[in-house]
């Protein structure tokens, strides 16, 4: 036989496949029948575990015999895995002068048809592979565009629209924070197929240049003092885009929901009917640290971190010193303009001048850099190095275990 050469995708929703087999060859090929929808009925005198199940589960009819003749009439597709290569030789010959599709997983150089290696998507992308004969060589290549699917690193975006009347989703996606190989795969796969981007201003912004050209791109742009679009206008646009039909990736710095204001976009999306979806990202508040070589928790010297926003004032941070116990790391966000402030409210609320405190900017970019000092010198320092945002704080003992560790992402001097 040659080699195939015309590949053909089938509808056996509701039609007869017969599979003769009763071992795990023939339990691969009957499960992938009955998730194509085919009505299954084996041959075989015995069932593996994984066939039994299929017919316990009512997904398969089971002829508990060996192979007759008549038993291929009537089939659209017929498979045969018995491992006897006289009946495997009957089998194939009946369906061939039935005129029946038959495919021989003992000698795939005689068989008729062949069963390609195949990678899916949700939304039902699939693509088949066949290796010349190879099947090992099917499965790496499979693999492969599998994981290119997964990662959102081949072209799977859809290019026909949606009918007018349908709506898409939106996404709430952390891209983390800040480096490209920090947004997760799921992340990654649903840009891939993303319509609309609403991207903030510390997103990873490397991956939008992997976008096709028709992707409409949204910069919120916001920056401290400065909004290019208010939150309700970010509600607004990414509702509108989902109700036109196309699917909306909102992508963000860190996780949608810390301090991401994640929440009240998914809220805007309920309140409207439109479906949303949220992917969870690494937040910065512990990624930053890290990449500095500072675990907000390490045994010994303290079991827990509280995260505090320095956005609405002073308040907030010395009501977080208050309530925990003082060996609790504090991890400040958008601390930098209120460095001083903060630091001295933290000392008047009972922590040591000499509490050790870290100022990480732009952790894991080629921007990263840090400043370390105490609660009674921080602010000095950081003003003469002229640290600016965006940056995570970090104020406890485990400041002091950067000494030993160094940082794990590299640093300007």
């Amino acid at each position: 036989m040659a080699p195939p050469s015309y590949p053909v995708v089938l509808d056996l929703s509701g039609r007869r496949a017969v599979v003769v087999g009763g071992g795990p060859v023939a339990a691969r090929r009957a499960t992938g029948l009955v998730e194509a929808g085919a009505a299954v009925e084996v041959v075989a005198p015995w069932l593996c575990e994984e066939l039994a199940l299929l017919v316990a589960d009512r997904r398969a009819v089971w002829h508990a015999r060996d192979y007759a003749d008549g038993d291929v009439d009537g089939a659209w597709l017929v498979h045969t895995a018995t491992g006897d290569r006289p009946v495997d030789d009957a089998v194939a010959a009946a369906a061939e002068a039935a005129r029946i599709w038959c495919v021989r997983a003992d000698d795939a150089s005689v068989s008729a048809a062949w069963t390609p290696a195949v990678a899916r998507t949700a939304d039902g992308l699939l693509v088949a592979v066949t290796g010349g004969g190879d099947p090992g060589r099917s499965r790496a290549v499979r693999d492969a565009v599998a994981a290119g699917l997964d990662s959102g690193t081949l072209p799977v975006r859809r290019t026909r629209r949606r009918a007018a009347s349908g709506v898409g989703t939106v996404h709430l996606v952390g891209g983390g924070p800040g480096h490209d190989d920090l947004l997760t795969v799921r992340g990654r796969r649903l840009l891939a197929h993303a319509d609309v981007v609403v991207v903030d201003r510390l997103a990873p912004r490397g991956v939008l240049e992997h976008l096709a050209d028709d992707v409409e791109v949204i910069d919120c742009g916001k920056t401290p003092g400065h909004h290019q679009l208010t939150q309700d206008q970010i509600n607004e646009v990414i509702v509108e885009r989902a109700r036109q039909g196309l699917d909306v990736v909102r992508l963000k710095g860190g996780d949608p929901f810390v301090l991401g204001r994640g929440g009240e976009e998914a809220l805007a999306c309920h309140a409207a009917g439109v479906p949303v979806d949220v992917v969870p990202g690494v937040t910065s508040v512990v990624s930053v640290p890290a990449a500095a070589g500072i675990p907000v928790t390490h045994r010994g010297i303290t079991t827990s971190f509280a995260l505090v926003s320095a956005h609405d004032g002073i308040e907030p941070i010395v009501d977080a010193a208050r309530e925990p116990s003082p060996a609790t790391t504090l991890v400040l966000l958008m601390g930098v303009r209120l460095l001083a402030q903060s630091c001295e409210a933290l000392v008047e609320s009972g922590r040591p001048a000499s509490t050790p405190v870290a100022v990480v900017e732009s952790g894991w970019t080629a921007g990263q850099r840090t400043t370390v000092g105490t609660l009674a010198d921080i602010a000095a320092k950081a003003e003469a190095r002229g640290v600016q945002s965006p940056a995570v704080v970090v104020v406890g003992d485990v400041v002091a275990l950067r000494d030993r560790l160094g940082p794990f992402s590299p640093e300007l001097p």
